[in-house]
């Protein structure tokens, strides 16, 4: 009975020992390293990263993170599941990538095999490739608050002390989140902030002429803006939004315009380098002015008319936007502003930006001296771009 128990226990434990030894094995197999087999020959173990259009992002150890371009490539396997989107994919919405077959992958410079797909994928139709962990990410995650903003913060001043004093500064931010963060996939939501400002002084000090005192004067100026707006998206290409508006302008005697409103948008343009938006709201605006009072400040009912273009090119970045604001119920108070910018890169994320921005105002207070209805504002300053991961 003893010796029964014991060969028992012993076959017991082989089986145990083999098991953990498959495990094992199968453990070591799933976490191999990816393998990239070069045309020249060379062979590399590490992991795929991604693949868009016919770029190989391919990470080692020992040498981090190489493009490689599929006429360079002989043969790539990965052990982990990935998914291709096929340029021939008509949209690249949440629910048709989410049916995209996912699994191993084994290809060449000809074509890309996923483990499980009824039929291999030519080379020059897989726009993207992705691991299947990011894709999920994209897909049915939302960044946190603090994530996934791109944007750039700028600053400039200007100091003269003559006969005249004269101090001027210039500060501007700008923000965008699109969700997902990727320009693969199309956005579902889309939201944005910009804020910009400008503040100038003279100063003439006071002098003495024939015995008589010319007391000091000072002029100044100041300019501030900012906006919000969330775009939620119907299509690819038509989107719902919300947008706030404030205002603020010393040289036309408006202490604040306040805008909010709803519409709709439709991006034009939509490509890899260039975006073009047009958009439409009805909105609710109130304007105050500094020195008038009663009939010269508003409560309007309105509209923004707007075109948002973006360029980005090898070494500048182009942005500009047109509105145009009527108000139905007191005509005459309508309003213009334009707004362009150059964004110039420098050192990493260092640059140097230019800025002007133009705004009409059909109805400030009679003043004295008179408010001219234009305002134009110039400026330019140092620029630092960021880039929030997720």
């Amino acid at each position: 009975m003893k010796l029964f128990a014991f060969r028992h226990s012993k076959v017991v434990l082989c089986l145990l020992l083999a098991a953990s030894f498959g495990l094992s094995g199968a453990a070591q197999d799933q976490s191999a390293p990816d393998t990239l087999l070069l045309a020249d020959g060379n062979t590399l173990h590490g992991k795929l990263v991604k693949e868009i259009g016919g770029t190989v992002t391919f990470h080692t150890d020992s040498l981090g993170d190489l493009d490689v371009p599929w006429a360079k490539v002989k043969e790539l396997h990965t052990g982990e599941n990935f998914a291709v989107l096929n340029k021939n994919l008509k949209t690249r919405s949440k629910a048709a990538v989410d049916k995209l077959p996912k699994g191993r992958l084994d290809a060449t410079s000809e074509s890309v095999t996923l483990e499980g797909a009824a039929q291999p994928i030519p080379a020059k139709d897989a726009q993207v490739i992705v691991d299947q962990a990011t894709l999920d990410k994209e897909l049915n995650h939302e960044p946190g608050f603090l994530q996934g903003w791109n944007g750039a913060v700028t600053a400039g001043a200007t100091l003269v002390r003559a006969t005249q004093n004269q101090s001027s500064f210039s500060a501007a931010l700008g923000l965008v989140r699109t969700v997902p963060t990727v320009s693969w996939l199309d956005t579902r939501n889309r939201t944005s902030a910009d804020f910009n400002s400008s503040f100038g002084r003279i100063t003439q000090p006071a002098y003495r002429v024939g015995g008589v005192t010319i007391p000091a004067a000072t002029t100044k100026s100041s300019i501030l803006h900012f906006d919000a707006e969330r775009d939620e998206y119907l299509s690819s290409r038509i989107f719902a939004l919300g947008q706030a508006a404030f205002d603020h302008n010393y040289s036309q005697d408006l202490n604040l315009q306040q805008i909010y409103g709803g519409g709709l948008g439709w991006t034009v343009v939509k490509k890899i380098n260039q975006e073009a938006d047009l958009k439409a709201t009805i909105q609710y605006e109130k304007q105050s002015f500094i020195t008038g009072a009663g009939a010269a400040n508003q409560n309007l009912i309105g509209s923004t008319f707007s075109a948002d273009y973006l360029a980005k090119l090898k070494f500048v970045t182009f942005i500009q936007n047109i509105e145009y604001i009527p108000a139905y119920n007191h005509p005459h108070a309508w309003s213009a502003e334009e707004t362009d910018a150059l964004a110039f890169p420098a050192w990493k994320n260092l640059g140097f930006s230019l800025g002007t921005l133009d705004s009409y105002l059909n109805d400030p207070p009679a003043t004295l001296p008179p408010t001219k209805r234009n305002s134009f504002q110039f400026t330019m300053g140092l620029s630092y771009a960021f880039k929030s991961k997720y």
